[in-house]
């Protein structure tokens, strides 16, 4: 079983940074795409990156293209989200996400962490 792990969210001013962790353990064989999502009340569960498990190629929601950046460590097993820039709409529960498939839609995703909140004042 894929575990993982978030950490690094906070409470930020609108403009301010963040980075998130998400530390992967378990048989990772079968994982191709590491990603995040993003949950605020009321709103549906919303795609923000994806990264292939090699690091080479990632994805972004157009919503947060050029202000938020998927990265992985060189050991590939801790994935980042760097925030940067942050508006009062970014706002959300985020989750880090694992599978084969790494579309937007939550479904397409097989393993999830616990979440970790960001709240950014204006």
């Amino acid at each position: 079983q894929v575990q993982l792990v978030e950490s690094g969210g906070g409470l930020v001013q609108a403009g301010g940074s963040l980075r998130l962790s998400c530390a992967a353990s378990g048989p990772t064989f079968g994982i191709y795409f590491m990603g995040w999502f993003r949950q605020a009340p009321g709103k549906e569960r919303e795609f923000v990156a994806r990264i292939s498990w090699s690091g080479r190629s990632t994805t972004y929601a157009d919503s947060v293209k050029g202000r938020l950046t998927i990265s992985r460590d060189s050991a590939k097993n801790v994935v980042y989200l760097q925030m940067n820039s942050l508006k009062p709409e970014d706002t959300a529960v985020y989750y880090c996400a694992a599978g084969r498939v790494g579309g937007p839609r939550g479904y397409e995703w097989d393993f999830w962490g616990q979440g970790t909140q960001v709240t950014v004042s204006s």
